[in-house]
């Protein structure tokens, strides 16, 4: 498994650009597949984006396709969620996630977790 830290959230408006990025520790980290996750208060953590372990597949949540894109620097040990023109249905906290199996879009298919990161859009 990988340790992850999540930075990055923020209070915007809507319309607005944040980028999040999610530091991994280990040396394994260019082999893992990563995720990005959110919740919102009284709702499921619900899947956002996710890529392979070189990024040359990603796929998306309906809701978020065309504005986030997700990338990961294998140098830098650092994945990323970029996200554009946000909404305030976007408001959540955002959890990075990694496995070394690629392609789910369930929590139960990442094994290693973020602590998160709060984001907030204002209308």
């Amino acid at each position: 498994q990988v340790q992850l830290v999540e930075s990055g959230g923020g209070l915007v408006q809507a319309g607005d650009s944040l980028r999040l990025s999610c530091a991994a520790s280990g040396r394994t980290f260019s082999r893992y597949a990563m995720g990005w996750f959110r919740q919102a208060p009284g709702k499921e953590r619900e899947f956002v984006a996710g890529m392979n372990w070189n990024g040359g597949n990603t796929y998306y949540s309906d809701s978020v396709k065309g504005r986030f894109t997700i990338s990961k620097d294998n140098a830098k040990n650092t994945a990323y969620l970029q996200m554009n023109s946000l909404k305030p249905e976007d408001t959540a906290v955002y959890y990075c996630a990694a496995d070394k199996y690629p392609g789910s879009r369930s929590p139960a298919g990442f094994g290693s977790w973020g602590q998160g990161t709060q984001v907030t859009v204002s209308s």
